[in-house]
């Protein structure tokens, strides 16, 4: 189970944006993830007259490492640290149940 997932609001720990804050837009893969406003760069773009499409540089979302991101929790304000809690399940074709919670304070993670 991933500790940071698509929807999740995170804070950027370390780089060039540490400090801001953006929903996980998507994941690039098991290590990279996109976030809403963060890791932002010009790209030069040729224009494309068959697709309509003009040059020119466009700002895109990079992608950034999930090491450097942490999941916000929302009850007390800050970055916080995820684990995934097991429980077992009584009558049904699973044994466990894996959900999401905060280390600080037990509360399980809103998607």
């Amino acid at each position: 189970m991933n500790k940071i997932c698509k929807g999740d609001e995170v804070i950027v720990i370390a780089g060039k944006d540490k400090g801001r804050r953006g929903t996980v837009t998507s994941r690039v893969d098991a290590e990279h993830v996109l976030v809403d406003g963060v890791n932002i760069a010009k790209k030069h773009v040729r224009p494309n007259p068959v697709k309509g499409e003009t040059g020119g540089i466009v700002q895109k979302a990079m992608p950034i490492h999930v090491s450097n991101v942490a999941l916000f929790n929302p009850a007390t304000g800050k970055a916080d640290r995820v684990r995934v809690k097991v429980e077992p399940v009584e009558g049904g074709r699973k044994k466990f149940q894996r959900t999401r919670v905060f280390k600080s304070n037990g509360e399980l993670v809103k998607i």
